[in-house]
């Protein structure tokens, strides 16, 4: 951790009603679980954590993505980033959305170059693919985003890349800051 978390418990931590109001919504989209490190970090800035927890909030459990489908762009993102404390997080919910134990070991390896096998469904692959041009290359090839519309609706394209550029800047900030003291070893996320 490059920063120390916030002390949300803290009554001096936030001085005014709007300030008190974005805790009390960023401890509502956790809830049940308690803050998170990250969250503890962005409320260094209490209107950046403001809006990042909206953001972040619809990207995560306002669209109409399957389970597999989020959480395989979001472990490719934290792979490719080297963001292991992302990794740690959502690798769990990529398992419980339905990704297989050898889909998760073809996830969790850095460079796949055009790989395709039965670990994972074609929709998946066309995922992994799309996640991994947008985070490495940025711009997408025409057959990459060719495959990727094969399986997916307009509204869902722009959900699967919404969430890949999201999380692309989730892995940035927790990389850059070190938040959660395990990323960049990946190591360390198991």
């Amino acid at each position: 951790m490059r920063l120390p978390y916030v002390d949300a418990t803290d009554p001096n931590a936030f001085t005014t009603p709007e300030e008190s109001a974005i805790v009390a919504r960023v401890r509502e989209r956790r809830a049940p679980r308690p803050l998170q490190p990250l969250d503890l970090t962005l409320l260094h800035s209490p209107a950046v954590a403001d809006g990042w927890n909206s953001f972040l909030g619809a990207v995560r459990t306002k669209t109409s993505l399957a389970d597999d489908v989020r959480e395989i762009a979001i472990c490719r993102v934290a792979v490719i980033n080297e963001a292991w404390y992302e990794w740690g997080h959502h690798a769990p919910l990529a398992k419980a959305g339905g990704v297989s134990e050898d889909g998760m070991k073809i996830l969790e390896e850095s460079v796949l170059s055009g790989k395709k096998g039965a670990e994972l469904t074609e929709k998946q692959w066309a995922v992994v693919h799309y996640t991994d041009a947008m985070t490495r290359d940025v711009a997408v090839k025409d057959d990459i985003f060719a495959e990727l519309k094969k399986h997916f609706s307009e509204q869902e394209v722009v959900e699967v890349t919404a969430t890949v550029a999201a999380y692309n800047c989730v892995s940035r900030f927790l990389v850059a800051l070190d938040v959660g003291e395990k990323n960049g070893v990946k190591s360390q996320a198991h």
